[in-house]
C-alpha cells in the first residue's frame, strides 16, 4: 500500500527529490541494455556495414530487450500480481472486470517484486502503469509478443543482409507509433488525468524522453527503408527500360 500511496502525494519540482536506489538502478539497467545491443552488433555485423544499418541494428536489439525485459514484467504484474478489491481504500474506477473478476484489483501497486518496484518509479509520472489499465495491457500484448521478437527478427535480417529487412522494418515502425499514439492519445483527449508533468524528472525523462524514442528511431528506420526500397525500385525500373530499348 506504501507505493500506491506514494502516487497520491504533490510532486515537487526538485529532480533530486524523485532519484532513489529504484530509479538509479531502472536507469542503469536501460545504459546496460543500450551498451549490451551496441556488443552485439560488433559481434554480429562486418566492419563494413553501413553505418545506418548498424545504428538501425542496435536499435532494434534495444527495442526488443526493453519490451521483453521492462514491458513483458509489466505485463507479468497485471496477470499475477493483485489484491482483494477493498471499497474503503480501492477506487471503484479499479475494476474493469479483468481476467473476469470483480473481487480483486491487479498491477504493479499490488506487489512487491523488482519490477512492480521499477513500475511504480514510472508511475509517478503516469498513473496507468501501476495498475491494469485495460488499453495499456492490449498494446503491450501486441508489443511484448509481436513487436519484441519482430525486432529480434531484423536484427538477424540486418546480420544476415536479408533483402526482407527493409519492409518489415516499416511493419514495425508503424506498429511502434501507432502504439505510442494509442498510449497517450485517451489522456490528451481526457485533460491528462493521469499523467504528472510537474518537475523535470517526470516529464522530461520519463514522458518525453523515454516515449520520443519510440517516435524519433521509428521514423528513422522508415526514412532507411524508404531509400533501400525506392533504389531497388529504381534498379528495376532501369533493367525494364533496358530491356524495352532493345
Amino acid at each position: 500500500m506504501a507505493a500506491a500511496e506514494a502516487l497520491t502525494k504533490p510532486a515537487t519540482g526538485s529532480i533530486m527529490d524523485h532519484i532513489d536506489t529504484t530509479t538509479i538502478i531502472s536507469l542503469l539497467a536501460v545504459l546496460l541494455i543500450l551498451f549490451s545491443s551496441y556488443a552485439v552488433s560488433l559481434k554480429a555485423l562486418a566492419p563494413s556495414t553501413a553505418p545506418s544499418l548498424r545504428i538501425l541494428f542496435i536499435w532494434h536489439a534495444f527495442d526488443f530487450l526493453i519490451h521483453s525485459i521492462f514491458e513483458g514484467s509489466f505485463l507479468y504484474n497485471c496477470f499475477f500480481t493483485s489484491a482483494p478489491f477493498d471499497a474503503g481504500t480501492h477506487h471503484p474506477a479499479l475494476i474493469t472486470n479483468f481476467l473476469g473478476r470483480s473481487d480483486r484489483v491487479f498491477g504493479a501497486a499490488y506487489g512487491d517484486n523488482w519490477a512492480t518496484k521499477l513500475w511504480m518509479v514510472y508511475a509517478q509520472a503516469d498513473k496507468r502503469w501501476a495498475g491494469a489499465d485495460l488499453t495499456v495491457i492490449s498494446l503491450e500484448l501486441l508489443t511484448v509478443f509481436g513487436a519484441g521478437p519482430l525486432a529480434a527478427w531484423i536484427c538477424y535480417g540486418i546480420a544476415k543482409q536479408d533483402w526482407r529487412v527493409s519492409f518489415w522494418m516499416v511493419v514495425l515502425a508503424t506498429g511502434e507509433l501507432y502504439g505510442g499514439f494509442m498510449t497517450f492519445a485517451p489522456e490528451w483527449l481526457t485533460g491528462n488525468l493521469n499523467l504528472d508533468g510537474s518537475n523535470f524528472m517526470f516529464m522530461w525523462v520519463y514522458l518525453v524522453f523515454f516515449n520520443m524514442l519510440w517516435v524519433f528511431l521509428p521514423l528513422y528506420a522508415m526514412w532507411v527503408s524508404f531509400q533501400d526500397m525506392g533504389n531497388a525500385f529504381m534498379v528495376r525500373n532501369a533493367s525494364l527500360a533496358k530491356q524495352k530499348s532493345k
